[in-house]
């Protein structure tokens, strides 16, 4: 009986697996039929392209855009609305993705017995005074506050700092002001925790917001560092109190959210909010596997003089090694050499350890992810294929206005442009600063960063900047030989600065002097008519009392009868007792003529006026 049972029971079982087995396999085919009608594609592809996606002859895409009115050629580059519109048309939809994920390298998968745990990879964040550089600086035993331009940390750094307990903890130091919205938000893609400092003696600022905001955004967990206790005038309860109103409520308040009192200066409660972080960490469960090909993210890159292209790197997985062929955006290169925060030369970098590597043939942006490859062919390839389709992209995207855009703004009238070179010593800068001065544009002034890129300000810059009438920005760097000769040569003007907000004040202040005056009037004078007389030869003249203000010879006047105003004019003569006079004061009587008009009355009233230049503020 329970044999028989069983055998029942066995093939029922295997049944029952069997449909199991069948509904996942036909689940799966519908998704793989509902991607498969999702096209990932950049903006640019060609009519042949789109065809061979969709798995259409590339007549049939041709004849819909010609329906469309938009004629195309087979290997043309269609915009994304033809795209959208054309797919639609064949039951597909489409999802536009960047050229380095389109170009991105298979990452392979790792098995769950390989990976290990990993330090967790801090960022700190926070306003440009509550004292951000002097917490990294108590927990790391060094002085980095000496020296920077302005009292900013003026670039992106990853340093590795090794715990009493051997825990490792990597803190990603971020700029600490708004301007560098670009760069703190690139640092916000590899952090795993993220820390705000706050100053007890201060208030939640907008930078402070804003960098919350960019944590949250990331679903990044928070730890809050009240820093500044020390001070006379310290709140830290009213810092819990903003930041509750913010809905961030702490845990002394019954919150979910990590604070620690510290003060930087003095290393109080340092320790404490290293264990929170830890502690977030720990609930992250952070693992890697050391034991491949390593891949990361670019954290900061520069032209150094002496060495090159330098770039620091942060390794998320894998290990890097001297020797590897490195890919990052549309850079490449065999590590020549690795360097740790310290400067001290290293041959390898494992799982969340930051590196400085020598060797990329270019300056990649920081937020560019890097993978090892196993050939410089196979590098130089992909590089290429990025460089390319990046270059389509910045052409399209140079022509920032439709034509709709600038017909709108003429319309307004004046409308002007104001070109840009940037050229800075490190990538991070470089982007901040044209984010910063794009953002500038106004409706009568259009910014345009022609040209970005780190390094020496060079002759080809300025050709470029007399080609298009612009003005070229260094921030960090200096204008080669050549280049200043060739700037003294065409008038180019050429603004060298070590502080980013004076770059951005300077063009803000060049773009007000580029704005159409605004015209104020003033009023100067108010006359009451008393008498009339007609002079032959001369016309009518008013004998009149200026009631208050001065009128001048010069000045515009407008006749006004009933509170109406009847003329509009200038002044044909000015005289008191038949003598000619440049002015007449409250309280004295004169003689008036106006400029063809003779229509004058007793008990008019002449009003005179001058229109001055006010200039326009942004």
């Amino acid at each position: 009986m329970t044999e028989k049972r069983g055998g029942k029971g066995g093939a029922r079982y295997r049944r029952e697996k069997r449909e199991a087995v069948s509904q996942r396999q036909r689940e799966e085919i519908k998704q793989q039929e509902r991607e498969s009608k999702i096209l990932q594609l950049t903006e640019f592809v060609t009519a042949n392209d789109l065809a061979n996606m969709m798995d259409v002859p590339v007549t049939s895409v041709i004849a819909t855009c010609m329906n469309l009115g938009v004629m195309v050629a087979i290997n043309q580059r269609l915009d994304a609305e033809t795209i959208n519109i054309v797919a639609d048309e064949f039951g597909y939809k489409t999802k536009f993705v960047s050229a380095d994920v389109i170009e991105a390298i298979a990452e392979e998968e790792d098995n769950l017995e390989d990976l290990l745990p990993r330090p967790p990879i801090v960022t700190v964040m926070g306003h440009v005074d509550h004292g951000k550089t002097s917490l990294l600086d108590s927990i790391r035993n060094t002085n980095v506050i000496e020296g920077e331009a302005g009292g900013i940390t003026q670039h992106i750094g990853a340093y590795n700092v090794k715990l009493p307990d051997g825990r490792k903890i990597t803190f990603l130091d971020t700029p600490g002001h708004e301007a560098f919205t670009a760069m703190r938000a690139r640092g916000a893609k590899v952090t795993d925790v993220a820390i705000i400092i706050v100053a007890a003696d201060d208030n939640v600022m907008p930078q402070t917001v804003e960098a919350i905001n960019h944590a949250g955004a990331a679903g990044v967990p928070i730890v809050f560092a009240i820093n500044k206790v020390d001070k006379p005038g310290a709140n830290p309860e009213k810092i819990k109190e903003r930041l509750a109103e913010m809905n961030y409520l702490v845990e002394d308040w019954g919150g979910k959210y990590q604070s620690q009192d510290i003060s930087a200066k003095k290393g109080t409660g340092i320790n404490e909010l290293l264990e929170k972080v830890l502690l977030e960490a720990d609930l992250l469960e952070l693992k890697a596997n050391p034991n491949r090909k390593a891949s990361g993210s670019i954290v900061e890159s520069s032209l150094d003089k002496g060495r090159g292209y330098v770039a620091t790197v942060l390794v998320e997985n894998g290990t890097l090694k001297q020797g590897d062929v490195l890919l990052a955006g549309s850079y490449y290169g065999r590590v020549k050499a690795m360097f740790n925060e310290r400067n001290q030369k290293i041959n390898e970098a494992g799982p969340s350890e930051p590196a400085l590597v020598l060797g990329l043939n270019g300056a990649p942006q920081a937020g560019d992810t890097f993978n090892v490859m196993e050939s410089d062919q196979d590098a130089r390839n992909v590089a290429a294929r990025r460089e390319q389709l990046q270059r389509e992209q910045s052409l399209r995207t140079q022509k920032m206005l439709t034509l709709d855009d600038i017909g709108r703004r003429i319309a307004i009238g004046n409308f002007q442009q104001l070109n840009i070179i940037v050229k800075g010593d490190v990538d991070g800068s470089v982007e901040a600063l044209s984010d910063s001065l794009i953002r500038l544009s106004t409706e009568e002034i259009q910014v345009n960063v022609i040209h970005k890129a780190v390094g020496q300000i060079s002759e080809s810059d300025v050709t470029l900047a007399a080609a298009s009438d612009g003005v070229i920005i260094g921030f960090q760097v200096r204008p080669s030989l050549g280049a200043r000769r060739e700037a003294e040569k065409q008038g180019i003007d050429i603004r060298l600065y070590s502080i980013i907000y004076d770059a951005i004040e300077e063009v803000k202040a060049a773009m007000e002097g580029m704005l159409s005056p605004d015209i104020k009037e003033e009023i100067t004078a108010n006359v009451e008519v008393l008498d009339v007389f007609k002079i032959t030869k001369v016309g009518t003249v008013a004998g009149s009392m200026v009631r208050d203000g001065k009128i001048k010879r010069t000045h515009k006047i407008r006749l006004i009868r009933d509170g109406i105003v009847i003329f509009t004019g200038e002044l044909d003569s000015l005289k008191r007792f038949k003598e000619d006079v440049r002015e007449v004061a409250s309280g004295y009587e004169c003689g008036i003529s106006i400029k063809n008009f003779n229509d004058i009355k007793v008990g008019d009233i002449i009003e005179s006026y001058e229109q001055i230049e006010v200039k326009k503020t942004l």
